[in-house]
């Protein structure tokens, strides 16, 4: 255009962008969308969820985590959403479900400001200080200490994540294994607490049997047979040897060739090879061990002189399961062929935690390497397969934990379940605080912040009181899954909480009362709570302050069925010149 001004063209015209308020009010309704998929999935009378996967494979759960993982979505304020349950999980293993409520209910009660033009910065200002005094309120004025020795205080804790699961029904069983698992891998040294359930307490699932043959093995259970048919299934009080190095022939870090001229140079090759195998079986036949567990191979020749010498073995153990073995056994010897890192561990804490030793080769094993506080070996056939027992350890680190069931979907529901409840006796043991659960922490935090506004002043005070009015969500999901009256029984519960020192009084899940949490037995840990207020709040604060989202379509065709148009037509090549 001659005289006028053409338009510059900055962004790719696959490109397709959203700003302003659009944005966020996108956003907000992406995040609600993601609260509502898992609101049924909140307190002890929740629904499950069945979703299949790619693969064609069933997950039936009312885990938030374990249901947002198998969902695609498209949106990225949904995947932020979905981002929120996984860190929730890896945190502190429970309340993915509560995590993501809330935050859509944040997401939710920021709309209406959003639509008076209140600028996003002084909802998040507001929403921040919110954080902070609810983080002190809670823990100066609502949680308790409670004594990690007390058995059933811990198993009342226990019983209470356990109740809202699938497993509930089992719930007596279930607050043993978890309270018996984590207390086995409680190890403490020089002031420091370490909890390692993920690498010490392993879950074993046989489908078959009935939930209550369920239990915890004081020791390791593994998925192997002995590696010929005539060594020992059963062995009391085994001197026990783990290597991580080959019981066979070494071969070549390289590709090695070898060329020979003579017959007699094949059979001499031969002989050094069974010469070598026969070398390092008697090493290991030297310390006198019952049992030989071994990560690498075993060759034939090497089971025919450990079979002579009345010694079992074992061999391709998982790194991590002989890691346990150590753990549990002490005074165990792995050889391995790395004499850095054998010095490298030997200066280390890995000794106090499994009293393993590191040997360089099978020729350094000595008579204290020889683990002898495991009090019984044997194997055990479930359904078609064969399983290593190595139980009544004296003074065990590590355990595994023995799973039956009538399906598989089952146990992968109840293995899930017993995560968070594990994870759950392992926050109040490293933070010995609990608050009081069905809502009653929520309600009186609600509370305390509507107190609080009064003394803001400004604009600042209406979204810091919305903060208080988003809390109520937990209460009154509870109320909703339950199917009881959802006003009357939250106006009861606020009449409740308006009095001095009620700061106990919630919902119970079953039946929908207003009871007290104190006399009712319901705690939840104060680490898991104040992680989802914090999660919650924080996820909300970073969704309100996106503004534009700019995403790359990859063609044509896409950007115009983005944009609710139909797909341009491909440009055709033309046969004359263009008419002037």
């Amino acid at each position: 255009m001659i005289g006028g001004s053409s338009p510059i063209i900055v962004l790719n015209q696959n490109t397709k962008r959203e700003s302003g308020r659009k944005v966020q009010i996108g956003n907000i309704a992406a995040g609600k969308a993601i609260a509502d998929i898992i609101r049924t999935c909140l307190g002890p009378r929740s629904m499950l969820k069945m979703l299949m996967d790619p693969m064609g494979g069933i997950v039936m759960t009312n885990d938030g985590n374990a249901i947002l993982r198998e969902i695609n979505v498209q949106h990225p304020a949904a995947k932020s959403m979905i981002e929120v349950a996984r860190t929730q999980d890896e945190e502190v293993g429970d309340g993915t479900t509560s995590v993501i409520i809330l935050g859509g209910e944040m997401l939710a009660v920021a709309e209406p400001f959003l639509q008076q033009q209140m600028h996003p910065t002084v909802i998040i200002s507001a929403f921040r200080q919110a954080l902070e005094d609810l983080v002190e309120i809670l823990r100066d004025k609502i949680s308790v200490p409670v004594d990690i020795t007390n058995h059933e205080e811990m198993k009342k804790i226990v019983n209470s994540c356990v109740g809202t699961k699938f497993i509930s029904k089992w719930a007596n069983l279930a607050c043993e294994i978890a309270l018996k698992a984590t207390s086995t891998v409680f190890l403490e040294e020089n002031g420091r607490r370490e909890i390692d359930i993920k690498r010490y307490a392993k879950v074993e699932k046989i489908p078959g049997g009935t939930m209550e043959e369920s239990k915890v093995l004081t020791g390791v259970m593994l998925n192997k047979d002995i590696v010929h048919p005539k060594m020992k299934r059963r062995i009391e009080n085994p001197r026990i040897l783990l290597l991580d190095c080959n019981l066979e022939y070494k071969k070549g870090e390289s590709q090695t060739n070898i060329e020979i001229t003579d017959e007699a140079d094949f059979s001499k090759i031969l002989q050094m090879e069974e010469e070598y195998v026969k070398k390092i079986c008697n090493e290991v036949i030297a310390v006198k061990p019952d049992l030989v567990i071994t990560e690498k191979g075993v060759s034939d020749l090497a089971q025919h002189f450990l079979v002579k010498a009345g010694i079992s073995c074992i061999r391709r153990v998982r790194k991590s399961d002989n890691n346990r073995i150590a753990r549990q056994v002490k005074g165990i010897v792995l050889a391995t062929f790395n004499s850095f890192w054998e010095n490298k561990l030997r200066e280390s804490s890995f000794f106090m935690a499994c009293g393993a030793t590191i040997v360089n080769r099978t020729d350094e094993i000595r008579e204290e390497d020889v683990g002898t506080e495991c009090g019984l070996f044997y194997i055990e056939k479930f359904g078609d397969e064969y399983f290593t027992f190595l139980v009544e350890c004296k003074n065990p680190k590590a355990c595994t934990i023995l799973l039956r069931g009538a399906s598989k979907d089952i146990l992968n529901e109840v293995e899930r379940n017993l995560q968070d409840a594990m994870n759950v006796t392992r926050n109040v043991m490293l933070e010995p605080y609990l608050v009081p659960g069905g809502g009653a922490a929520e309600m009186a935090l609600s509370q305390a912040l509507n107190e609080k506004a009064k003394s803001i002043t400004g604009i600042h005070q209406w979204p810091y009181r919305a903060v208080s009015r988003a809390l109520e969500v937990v209460p009154k999901t509870l109320i909703q899954n339950c199917g009881a009256s959802t006003i009357r029984t939250l106006t009861a519960l606020r009449a409740k909480h308006a009095t001095a020192n009620n700061t106990s009084w919630g919902v119970d899940g079953e039946t929908g009362k207003v009871v007290d949490m104190k006399d009712y037995g319901i705690w939840e840990p104060f680490a898991v709570k104040v992680q989802t207020y914090k999660t919650a709040i924080e996820t909300a604060v970073l969704l309100l302050r996106i503004d534009d989202i700019v995403s790359g379509v990859k063609k044509q065709g896409d950007l115009a069925a983005a944009s609710g148009g139909a797909p341009s037509a491909p440009p055709q090549a033309s046969e004359g010149p263009e008419p002037e």
